[in-house]
Parts: C-alpha cells; structure tokens; sequence
C-alpha cells in the first residue's frame, strides 16, 4: 500500500487537548508502554474523525496493526467524550443567552434496509437523529445522544427532557415547524399556504433567526466521520460528544 503525507484542518490546540487528555488517562491505568506515544495516538484519532480515515488507512500510515488502530480510537474517542455536557450542564450555560436555537439532524449510518428503526421516512435513508442547542450566533452549545432515525424531531426533544429544561430557565428557544405543539418555551413558524401578511411577515423573520443555527449542523458535518457512520451504534453517542468536545478546545 503507498503511503502519503496529507494534512488535517485542525489547529495543534486540539492535538495538545486531546494528547493531554490521554497522557492523564494513561497515567490513570498506569500504562508503561505503547507502540505510539500520546501525540501519535491523538493525531491517529484525529485523522479518523476529521477526515474520515479508515482503520485499514491509518494502520498503513501509522505502522501499526489494525487491530491496534482500532483499540487507539476507542480510548481516544471516550476520554473527551467523558468530559462532554450533560443536558444539565448545559443549561447553566444557556440561561446566561438571551434565547438558543433548537434544530435536529439525521447522521448517515451504513446499515441494511432490514433495520427498521434507524430508517427515517423523511430523509429516504437509515441515520440516527442528533437534538443540538446554539447561542444566538449559531455556536454549538450541547449535542444529545444518539436515537434511531425514524424518531421524530419533536418526540427526540421530549425523549430528552429538553422542552422542560428550556422552561425551568424560562429561555425561548427558536425552532422550525418539526416542533410544532412542543409548548410555551419553544417559538416555530405559522404553518399553511394562504397566510395572512403579518404571519408571512413573522415566518420570514423567524426564518432569518433560526437559519443561523444551520451553523452547528455544519460544525458537527465538517467532522467527516459523521457524515456517513460505518460504526455499531451504540458507539455514535460517544462519538458525538467527543466531537463536541474538541470541537470547543478548538475554538
């Protein structure tokens, strides 16, 4: 197999984050010795995420086995993702906005036709549906676990206890029509063809503030791995949040 050099769109912030991170795991369990050292092994997983990277890929750029590859991505997927926000967490963080946007997404998954719950009818293709919350700038502030595709975006919300969350800070929160009846806290769009002038009017403004949230979708999308998830997907939840996390280490 040819082996080349390439780059990944990162900056050595998130390399010194995650192989910090690493250096205290291993010194937790007490490893003496690897086949990579820290930095190794965070650029290794980072090369996965990233970019997508296969364990056959990295195994050949690396030198290492791929059995071993996929033991490396594993720990360095869970020790960020273990320092990822709880929905609680996050509210602390979200009462000091002055509202958030609520927005959801389907993660391509490669599963057979035969599995019916990650199937979404909506988007013609078998995922599993991600909740996220964004400051007014579109800024990604928590990511929920993983729930099959075929979820509706409203019953993930409450699966989630997020509405009720939203209203024990009483923050609004701005949605687009998937969560229609989610009740007070959340603000969606007037639904209908022959709409009366002054709710064309406040569709059209609360389109211009929802659309910014599409910037988080666009962060969580710019990590190649999510865009098409060949993982168990008992694992997609950790992998999210490890996302999340280096994504802020990052910025």
């Amino acid at each position: 197999m040819l082996v080349y050099p390439s780059s990944i769109d990162l900056s050595t912030r998130t390399l010194r984050f995650l192989a910090g991170q690493l250096t205290a795991k291993r010194r937790d369990i007490g490893t003496r010795w690897r086949r990579l050292p820290v930095a190794r092994q965070a650029l290794l997983a980072l090369a996965h995420l990233r970019c997508g990277d296969t364990y056959a890929q990295l195994a050949a750029g690396f030198g290492i086995g791929i059995a071993t590859v996929y033991r490396y991505i594993r720990e360095a997927i869970e020790v960020p993702a273990a320092l990822a926000p709880a929905l609680t967490e996050a509210m602390k963080t979200v009462r000091t906005k002055a509202f958030v946007i609520r927005d959801g997404t389907l993660l391509p998954i490669d599963r057979i036709a035969a599995d019916t719950p990650y199937y979404s009818g909506k988007h013609k293709r078998h995922g599993v549906n991600i909740q996220v919350l964004t400051d007014p700038f579109g800024r990604l502030l928590w990511a929920s676990p993983a729930l099959p595709g075929s979820t509706h975006d409203l019953t993930a919300a409450r699966q989630h206890e997020i509405i009720d969350a939203l209203a024990a800070v009483d923050l609004k929160c701005w949605a687009d029509k998937a969560y229609q009846g989610a009740g007070r806290p959340v603000r969606v769009p007037f639904r209908g063809r022959r709409l009366k002038r002054w709710k064309r009017r406040h569709n059209t403004t609360h389109a211009k503030i929802r659309c910014v949230g599409e910037q988080a979708m666009a962060t969580l999308k710019g990590w190649r791995l999510l865009r098409k998830l060949r993982c168990s997907t008992n694992r997609i939840t950790n992998i999210v949040k490890a996302v999340l996390v280096l994504h802020h280490a990052s910025t």
